[in-house]
């Protein structure tokens, strides 16, 4: 198997078959062998049977920590190269092809992917480029998240913790990369096609009204403290979908 992408799902029956056949086109551009792997979180809706039915292979893992979630689709995979990618997000076709020339460049140990939400307003313009700032100046890369499986397996996968999983992982992977002379990086022809539907739900200043409202849980998160902060992801992220179903 030369690729094995890993999609952590907690109720996503609306959202998870697009993701699929995202990942399916790539795969078809992409030419090589791929396995799809939906993690599924405390599901209590059709997630699971829909992934099966679009020929996903399918795990469970009971966490509430997203990390969990994925490194439990990365325990089961075979393939020579993770790449993980959220259930309510797509991929452009060409990711999977580029991601496996990169890897195969011998250059980079791994990276993420731009980041374009699926429509555009003015304050999501101000998302756009707040998240654009953020990685040009740290060079932390998240969106999809890809390596070789030996390579997360060197690290212990995700970074176990709900605030700033991603950035802890991607700093490990290119302090890896460091290591080994090797550059972590991000996609330059593709990128990740990022949902709106919290904007849709909740308004499209969602973020910007967040980290200001929230600003004192992010100082306390960036010096050890971030029981706030998991607070906000319980919030945003783990109850989300639970609490939008039960307004439905």
């Amino acid at each position: 198997m030369d690729i094995s992408v890993i999609i952590p799902a907690h109720n996503e029956e609306k959202y998870i078959k697009r993701c699929i056949d995202s990942v399916k086109e790539a795969s078809r551009c992409f030419g090589g062998e791929t396995e799809i792997i939906v993690s599924c979180n405390r599901c209590t809706d059709s997630t699971e049977a829909i992934a099966r039915e679009n020929g996903a292979v399918t795990v469970t893992n009971e966490d509430r920590c997203i990390a969990r979630v994925r490194n439990a689709g990365i325990e089961a995979a075979s393939g020579e190269i993770i790449v993980t990618i959220d259930a309510d997000n797509r991929m452009t076709p060409g990711t999977l092809a580029e991601i496996y020339d990169l890897i195969h460049s011998g250059k980079y140990i791994g990276g993420g992917a731009p980041m374009r939400f699926e429509r555009y307003s003015f304050p999501l313009w101000c998302n756009d480029i707040m998240c654009r700032v953020s990685f040009a100046l740290t060079g932390l890369y998240s969106g999809i998240f890809w390596a070789k499986k030996e390579t997360f397996d060197s690290i212990g996968g995700f970074v176990e913790k709900k605030a700033m999983e991603d950035v802890a992982t991607a700093k490990l992977l290119k302090k890896l990369g460091k290591k080994q002379g090797l550059k972590y990086t991000t996609l330059k022809k593709n990128h990740l096609i990022n949902s709106t539907r919290k904007f849709d739900d909740m308004g499209d200043w969602l973020y910007i009204k967040m980290i200001f409202t929230n600003m004192s849980a992010f100082l306390k998160a960036a010096f050890g403290d971030s029981s706030g902060l998991d607070s906000l992801l319980d919030e945003l992220f783990y109850d989300y979908n639970d609490n939008h179903k039960k307004e439905q």
